[in-house]
């Protein structure tokens, strides 16, 4: 964008308490999701705003973040007496969009249980972009920047600094940008909870059950490519089976969400083991 006006760099007031980046020096944003979200940040904005903006960001100017009705809400202390005021609003999808993102991703279980455990999958993009829409911002009109400081450049440092510390927020809980774009984790996991419940069948007829279930629990060369992360965020409690809800059928009378409870930590560890990762500690140990 840029400005008419060249303001000189300026000493901030110091900030007790104020939100500091992870992030000590490079870039700012781990995950993949993260840097897509603040492309557009740096495609745009003027390179010395930008990095006054991270200084702003790794040394705490900015007071408070807060994501309500799908806009960022953050104030940001300069130079001035009073801290400035910064918004951030992307473009909501209306909700006959939303319909059809959901149908979309419910087609795919693995969404569901990718997004469970804190991931967002990269395929993910093709599914809003079938709906006609992009989950990130493809340019700077997609979002609306205003900030109470007199620099007539957009983005300014003060924009800036929230955007970096968005994008750290989004690397803990990538459902904030679904929230930017109008639903939140519940709305989102609620929806997909009833498509997929919807579209349970009855199991096949015992003799129609597949050749290789025989060989069901080995493993083979088609899990080559199947990766395991974890990414420390689960609860390996069964976060999945409750987010999920009951199972729409009973095994001998109990819900089947009950009988795999136990599955999950179980699993977790050995994954674990398989990763060369230490378990959890349990509950209570010192």
């Amino acid at each position: 964008m840029g400005s008419w006006y060249y303001f000189p760099p300026s000493t901030p007031r110091p900030v007790k308490d104020g939100v500091k980046a992870r992030s000590k020096r490079g870039a700012i944003g781990e995950q993949w999701w993260s840097k897509r979200f603040i492309q557009v940040l740096e495609e745009s904005g003027s390179t010395s705003r930008l990095q006054r903006g991270k200084r702003y960001a790794r040394k705490g100017q900015v007071i408070g973040i807060e994501i309500r009705e799908g806009e960022v809400h953050a104030d940001v202390q300069g130079s001035a007496a009073r801290p400035y005021h910064v918004t951030i609003r992307l473009k909501p999808f209306n909700d006959a969009t939303w319909e059809k993102i959901f149908d979309l991703m419910a087609g795919q279980a693995i969404f569901a249980a990718q997004l469970l455990s804190g991931v967002v999958p990269h395929e993910i993009e093709e599914v809003f972009t079938e709906a006609g829409v992009s989950l990130f911002p493809v340019s700077d009109k997609e979002i609306r920047t205003d900030c109470t400081c007199p620099d007539w450049g957009n983005p300014c440092k003060h924009i800036a600094a929230v955007y970096y510390l968005l994008a750290e927020q989004f690397d803990e809980d990538p459902f904030l940008i679904f929230a930017l774009r109008g639903r939140g984790k519940e709305e989102v996991m609620e929806a997909l909870r009833e498509r997929r419940t919807a579209a349970v069948e009855p199991a096949a007829p015992e003799e129609e059950v597949s050749p290789c279930a025989d060989r069901f629990w080995e493993g083979d060369d088609t899990l080559a490519g199947f990766g395991i992360s974890i990414t420390g965020s689960a609860s390996g409690k069964g976060e999945a089976l409750r987010m999920l809800g009951d199972a729409p059928f009973q095994v001998r009378g109990e819900s089947l969400s009950t009988i795999l409870a136990p599955v999950y930590p179980a699993a977790e560890r050995y994954a674990r083991r398989l990763a060369g990762i230490p378990d959890r500690p349990e509950e209570g140990a010192k």
